[in-house]
């Protein structure tokens, strides 16, 4: 048989130092208080959470794909059009699943915006094509 290892390295000493040390830092870890969340911007207040927010920030990543504005942080517009593509068919969606449950005033907005939209990405698709002819 073979005799288990009496490397010292391997063996824990428990002594009454080391359970006062941890039942101090048990201690100290309750009583400090929970990280505090980042401070908003003084002064940042966001709208409200509507439907018409939810469209309006679809509409802008749309506008912002079609090159039509800057991303933000970027020094120049940029076409992305599967991205455009994406933001209209995505407010399409919200349109069709809201059908019924919107305001009269709702119900303009996402006509609108749907159809500014689509007019934009026609026309920025149509001149992408005519530049590469």
């Amino acid at each position: 048989m073979t005799e288990p290892s009496k490397d010292p390295e391997k063996k824990i000493i428990v002594d009454e130092d080391w359970k006062s040390q941890v039942e101090a830092e048990k201690q100290a870890a309750q009583q400090e208080p929970e990280p505090a969340e980042q401070p908003e911007a003084a002064g940042e207040e966001l709208p409200p959470p509507t439907l018409s927010v939810l469209a309006s920030s679809l509409y802008l990543q749309g506008l912002i794909s079609l090159g039509l504005m800057p991303a933000p942080g970027a020094d120049k517009p940029e076409v992305h059009l599967t991205h455009a593509k994406h933001a209209i068919d995505t407010l399409q969606m919200l349109q069709e699943k809201t059908q019924g449950n919107r305001t009269p005033e709702e119900d303009k907005e996402m006509e609108e915006m749907l159809h500014q939209m689509r007019m934009a990405f026609l026309s920025v698709q149509q001149g992408s094509a005519a530049g590469k002819q």
